[in-house]
């Protein structure tokens, strides 16, 4: 049995020395903090990530407390949320509207915003995260929906109150904020919609209402849901992805390593992802290690430690952008993963090269301090300057 409190400085800074501990003792333990079963082994994890004997839906929902009615509503909508056949109808919708020819549409979109951001760096020290890493994505995102890049502050603000609902000693303040968040979000994206059917755009709205398969479409609550989901997953994660990077980069003198942006980024995300845990509910019996799981059942697949698995990764605590074999699972897995990883890939891939020619001698002048915000991995603050 494990006790670890998420909450734990030590833990919050450096949580991997806690995940070799755990899988040295055993893949698969309980950790009594959650409350839960817990796998901690990279050959665990990519085989839980694709057991159909496992799931995202919850078993048996029922309805959402009174003061979470208008989160409720996004959540059951979210292809995060939901397992076949919805999951099968409605991914494959989204995938006929965000193809990868959409994707990589953006390359160009994604370098004007780098810049832009770039040129109106302050001179003296400052935070790179809010200056850069959550403008990068956030900016991306409202060109690839359609939206007003003015909307920016909104998106932000909502992300940021929905996201805390997933984060370790959630509170009622923090779930009010969620659902008024989510029902503020909602009613633009309503409005927003009904506009883009009477004046169709080059943007992923209108590609979304005009998907079809076999007949079938998105209904007005799929395409919201999705749009939330994407701003959500796809921007958070993105955000702590570059500040991780940066973070690594300087770290260990590998900014040269950028030439070959493909593998950095890769290797950022096996060495220190944004997302370290991701839960799967039980709906038939399975045995995993030497313990038996049942229907009701919820385990912890612990992302952020398999990628730091010896058993897979050669000198998994060293940072080695030039890492060629890399099998990492910071993306998930299976009828589950991740539908905007191709994206956060080109945005890495663009944001880190760009900001490290414009800031050739980038230096971080404070020492950086991850935040209290498990299952993330993310940094408080980068305070930069060159």
């Amino acid at each position: 049995m494990l006790i670890q409190s998420p909450h734990d400085p030590d833990f919050v800074q450096d949580p991997y020395a806690f995940y070799d501990a755990a899988r040295a003792d055993g893949p698969v333990q309980f950790w009594q903090d959650y409350g839960m079963f817990a796998t901690f082994d990279h050959a665990t994890v990519h085989a839980l990530l694709r057991d159909r004997r496992l799931g995202r839906a919850v078993p048996g929902r029922g309805a959402a407390a009174a003061h979470l009615t208008d989160f409720d509503a996004v959540e059951r909508y979210s292809l995060l949320e939901l397992e076949p056949p919805e999951h099968t109808r409605l991914r494959r919708l989204v995938l006929h509207a965000f193809t990868s020819r959409r994707i990589a549409a953006l390359e160009g979109d994604i370098s004007a915003i780098c810049a832009d951001l770039l040129a109106g760096l302050p001179a003296g020290p400052f935070d790179l995260i809010p200056t850069y890493c959550q403008l990068v994505p956030v900016r991306v995102i409202a060109r690839l929906l359609g939206v007003p890049e003015e909307m920016g502050p909104d998106l932000l603000r909502w992300s940021a109150a929905m996201v805390a609902m997933y984060q370790a000693g959630r509170s009622r303040t923090i779930e009010d904020a969620a659902n008024t968040a989510a029902a503020e979000f909602t009613a633009f994206l309503r409005g927003y919609i009904e506009e883009r059917r009477n004046d169709p755009r080059d943007d992923l709205i209108t590609e979304l209402i005009a998907a079809e398969d076999g007949g079938q479409t998105l209904s007005m609550d799929e395409m919201i849901g999705t749009c939330i989901l994407l701003l959500n997953a796809g921007h958070e994660a993105t955000v702590h992805s570059l500040g991780n990077a940066v973070k690594a980069l300087v770290d260990h003198g590998a900014t040269d390593a950028l030439v070959h942006p493909e593998r950095c980024v890769e290797e950022v995300m096996r060495y220190d992802p944004p997302l370290h845990m991701f839960t799967r509910h039980v709906y038939e019996p399975i045995e995993v290690g030497a313990h038996k799981l049942g229907p009701g059942d919820e385990i912890a697949l612990m992302l952020g430690a398999a990628g730091r698995d010896p058993a897979v990764f050669d000198r998994p605590d060293q940072f080695d952008p030039t890492r060629a074999k890399n099998p990492h699972v910071a993306f998930g897995g299976g009828l589950h993963f991740c539908v905007g990883a191709p994206l956060a890939r080109l945005e890495m891939q663009i944001a880190l090269p760009m900001l490290f020619d414009a800031m050739a001698d980038l230096r971080i002048t404070e020492t950086p301090m991850y935040a209290d915000c498990y299952h993330f991995h993310k940094l408080d603050r980068l305070i930069v300057t060159s």
